[in-house]
């Protein structure tokens, strides 16, 4: 799921870049306000880290600016404002959660994951589906509780896949949604990423719409 960074502070974008490109999350790093709203017009955007105070306004016009229009996407400031009227006005004007700067990288990824988990439907941070396991806050998945080794690339699939059940996701959605545009990752690549999974997995976890994409069926309907 992809991530849009939101910040101009350039040491507190490559750290948060360089911490984001271990997990299973791609980030899209922009400094602007202006940059911002280019790049939500686009697709694929599961989760905005917002700074206040950037070179062309405040990230709070912003944030009502998207709630106005119905966006919804879930929003956590970064902010060196620490008083409590600020992450009040902050919380009411539809952030989802406030950190202040500065902050620890770790707690940060715990809030991202917290707010991905919200936006899929899901209070657990484990995904379970059958006899797989997959744990995101350490990347690790199990097949009837023996530790697989799968690279992240396809751990970043298998989980896209997983937690979008029941729903088609064509290979252009998952390469917008998943990969950085210079990994380098064309449709093909999706296509060996599938049929490695399966093989390591099961042959037909992973469903192809022949001409469409990819999908796992919801759990209901896979027994």
């Amino acid at each position: 799921m992809k991530i849009l960074l939101v910040e101009d502070d350039a040491m507190v974008a490559d750290g948060l870049s360089n911490i984001i490109a271990q997990t299973t999350y791609k980030l899209e790093h922009v400094h602007t306000i202006a940059k911002a709203q280019s790049a939500i017009s686009g697709s694929g955007i599961g989760l905005i880290i917002l700074d206040l105070t950037l070179p062309d306004g405040d990230g709070l016009s912003l944030l009502r600016t998207l709630r106005n229009t119905g966006n919804d996407v879930p929003i956590l400031l970064l902010t060196a404002r620490d008083e409590p009227r600020d992450k009040v006005l902050g919380l009411d004007s539809g952030a989802d959660d406030y950190l202040v700067k500065p902050f620890d990288m770790n707690e940060l990824l715990a809030r991202v994951r917290a707010l991905m988990r919200r936006s899929m439907g899901r209070t657990q941070a484990m995904i379970k589906y059958g006899r797989l396991e997959l744990h995101p806050e350490q990347i690790k998945v199990t097949l009837d509780s023996e530790t697989l080794e799968i690279p992240l690339r396809q751990y970043r699939l298998l989980q896209y896949l997983l937690e979008s059940q029941g729903r088609v996701k064509t290979k252009q959605q998952i390469i917008d949604a998943l990969y950085r545009w210079d990994q380098d990752v064309e449709e093909n690549t999706i296509e060996v990423y599938v049929s490695q999974l399966r093989k390591q997995l099961w042959p037909n976890l992973i469903k192809t719409l022949r001409g469409i994409g990819y999908m796992v069926p919801s759990e209901s309907l896979s027994h």
